[in-house]
């Protein structure tokens, strides 16, 4: 395979596992676009869009593709693989970003690494995590029409701008989350514009404030951020494990190593292509 056709099948890929930020209980588009090294690249276009329009255009538009083609594979699939087999596919994400976390750390690094960043790191993770376990008790049963699909537009945007933040678990506190599914699967458009309209809204408003705090204190953005991603992926390990055999206990075993190699693999092609 060429090194450019590689490349762009690369991208691809990467957009689909960052769409299934989008879909996926527990994952973050953002946090998964963090880790694969695309976060402030997507965050920098987003907020000069007409800077380097072509070149970015060329660069987005398979990372593009796939996360369209991630959400709709994802929404046939997601209720019976949650609903049979959620432990283990848990499992194998949480695997995904363990794997990754090592260039994610050198990444948060790369312009020095202070006590200060590390303190942010630790109360980013500790903040992440309280209000993650306490988020259910935030939300209740909504009505759903053309605003609360705005507003569900809007979390799904703010989880690309925020890493660490899953929009689904949010959905999923609002008694959205399965709605939403289906009416991606059907192409419901009452559901999908709404939606597509508030995530864009979202990220085209906080691109520029992001972007504006990357280039002031970097280091601190980007350990804030590990932080969220730690807290993120201690929310999404399953603790329940009703019905279990001992099959099942070697299955997610294994799809967790599987999980840990590819987020390795896929870090180390970023590192080679960057």
């Amino acid at each position: 395979m060429e090194k450019g056709t590689r490349e762009w099948f690369l991208r691809f890929v990467k957009g689909m596992f960052i769409g299934s930020g989008f879909i996926l209980p527990g994952v973050s588009g953002g946090a998964l676009a963090a880790i694969f090294g695309i976060y402030e690249r997507i965050i920098s276009f987003l907020a000069h869009i007409t800077k380097d329009f072509k070149e970015n255009v060329r660069f987005f538009l398979p990372i593009g593709l796939g996360g369209v083609t991630g959400v709709f594979l994802l929404s046939f699939g997601v209720s019976f693989l949650l609903g049979t087999y959620e432990v283990m596919i848990m499992w194998f994400f949480v695997g995904c970003i363990v794997g990754t976390v090592p260039a994610l750390w050198k990444e948060a690094g790369r312009e020095g690494r202070s006590n200060r960043d590390i303190m942010i790191l630790i109360g980013s993770f500790v903040a992440g995590y309280l209000f993650l376990w306490q988020g259910s008790s935030l939300f209740s049963e909504v009505q759903q029409n053309f605003w609360t699909w705005l507003i569900a537009g809007g979390l799904i945007g703010l989880g690309m701008i925020v890493p660490g933040l899953s929009p689904s678990n949010f959905l999923i506190y609002m008694g959205m989350y399965k709605a939403m599914s289906d009416g991606i699967k059907e192409l419901n458009f009452s559901v999908i514009v709404p939606i597509g309209i508030g995530g864009i809204v979202t990220v085209l408003g906080l691109s520029k404030i992001m972007d504006y705090i990357f280039s002031k204190a970097y280091a601190q953005l980007f350990h804030f951020i590990l932080g969220i991603v730690f807290a993120s992926t201690v929310m999404i390990i399953p603790t329940d494990y009703a019905g279990f055999t001992g099959m099942n206990y070697v299955a997610s075993f294994l799809l967790l190593l599987a999980g840990i190699a590819l987020g390795a693999w896929m870090s180390r092609l970023e590192e080679k292509y960057k």
